[in-house]
């Protein structure tokens, strides 16, 4: 079954809205800087909760009954993340230098291709499984904002030192 979604976020919104055809079916909501995220997808409602400071992983629950359903781990690069979702690892990576392109797949192949900018997108996926769909979303957006962390760390210094 091949599903085609796409995605939109306002510039400075912290939601990610999902649309099936012009229907919102879904979004990805985070508090900028947050440690917590809440998504939903066709009713089905998940909360993402980053642990650590610097190895940072995020465990993802089942918002109705706060059973845990799977944990990401990030790599220090920031290019890959490994998903253990129902003792099923799960590969997240970008495909392009760009950081436009990214895809969710697993030892069986890709499930999941995303495109876009940091505005709005495409999904198109050979699975309808709400909580990839949303964990894909998810780290891409925990990327964006350690990259916005990691700019402010070296350039903050570089400006204050000019003056």
């Amino acid at each position: 079954m091949q599903n085609s979604l796409r995605w939109g976020k306002g510039f400075f919104s912290n939601t990610f809205n999902i649309f099936s055809d012009d229907q919102l079916i879904g979004e990805l909501k985070d508090r900028t800087f947050s440690q917590t995220a809440t998504g939903e997808i066709d009713g089905l409602k998940y909360i993402f909760k980053t642990k650590g400071c610097f190895n940072q992983t995020t465990e993802i629950f089942d918002a109705t009954d706060g059973k845990l359903l799977g944990v990401i781990t990030y790599n220090g690069w920031m290019t890959k993340a490994t998903m253990l979702i129902s003792n099923k690892t799960i590969n997240w990576q970008y495909d392009n230098l760009w950081c436009t392109k990214w895809s969710v797949f697993d030892s069986e192949g890709v499930m999941i291709k995303y495109s876009g900018s940091s505005s709005k997108g495409q999904i198109d996926s050979n699975t309808d499984d709400a909580l990839l769909l949303l964990s894909g979303l998810f780290v891409t957006n925990y990327y964006w904002q350690m990259t916005i962390v990691v700019l402010v760390a070296v350039f903050v210094p570089v400006f204050i030192a000019i003056k």
